[in-house]
């Protein structure tokens, strides 16, 4: 275990804990903490973080599931090359994300030349949290997909069959028969889709450092205005949100991998 608890302690428990005595050495101590849900710009970055890390991974979870059952359950020319394409982001850092999403959304993005050209006016969105939002999804959809193909590779189809013939309609097969048994898939993919989004920066900086999430904050508090402790508060924040995800998430999926069997059957 030695190796392990090396590593452990050089990368992980020594940087954390210079990190929160950054905290205890700022002007308000301990009570830095408090300022960063007292003030109202950390508050709703924190906020805005979440909703937004949560409505990547809602998105995600369900385009993914559709595509992942097509894709599972259908052979048809170009099924591989469609795969290909779907996880193609995996390879592609935040930067090159962010700047596809400004060719897409940007002031010379197609979007914005496609309305131009219809209503006369360029819609330009890639620089605002909707550019964000595109870009940590289309960051997340192959880390989903693949997950929920891998479970719905699993799923028994004489199990729809039997539900079938016994009079159940399609969406009670979904809700009773498809969702139990893609469910660990789901949370697992959802969970990293979620801390992905949590913590992505490259993406957030491509595309304009004034969006106010979480990332964005802490560089911003760092680097321009040397509040080295809110920087560090902020920082534990916010893994301390994603771990607390990531538990709760570890945790139900270990029951629900003898839960989702029955709820299958």
């Amino acid at each position: 275990m030695m190796p392990g608890i090396i590593v452990v302690a050089a990368f992980f428990l020594i940087p954390l804990a210079l990190v929160v005595m950054r905290v205890a050495d700022g002007p308000d101590g301990w009570a830095t903490y408090f300022v960063i849900l007292t003030n109202g710009w950390y508050f709703a970055s924190l906020v805005q973080t979440l909703l937004m890390s949560a409505g990547v991974t809602l998105t995600a979870l369900i385009l993914c599931s559709i595509c992942g059952l097509f894709l599972v359950r259908n052979q048809f020319a170009g099924r591989s090359m469609l795969t290909a394409l779907l996880t193609l982001p995996l390879s592609f850092p935040g930067t090159v994300v962010g700047f596809m999403v400004i060719m897409l959304a940007g002031r010379q993005g197609v979007i914005g030349s496609v309305s131009d050209a219809i209503f006369g006016e360029k819609l330009v969105f890639a620089y605002e949290i909707s550019g964000l939002f595109i870009g940590y999804l289309y960051f997340s959809i192959p880390r989903v997909i693949l997950a929920v193909m891998a479970s719905a590779e699993k799923l028994d189809p004489q199990l729809e069959e039997a539900a079938r013939s016994l009079g159940a309609p399609t969406w009670r097969v979904v809700k009773d028969v498809i969702l139990p048994g893609l469910m660990p898939g789901l949370i697992s993919s959802g969970a990293i889709c979620f801390a992905t989004a949590m913590g992505a920066f490259g993406t957030a900086f491509t595309l304009a450092t004034d969006i106010d999430v979480l990332p964005m904050v802490i560089y911003t508090e760092f680097t321009r205005n040397a509040n080295v402790a809110v920087a560090a508060a902020l920082s534990i924040a916010l893994g301390a949100m994603t771990w607390v995800v990531l538990f709760v998430v570890r945790c139900f999926v270990g029951n629900s991998t003898d839960v989702a069997p029955r709820g299958g059957a």
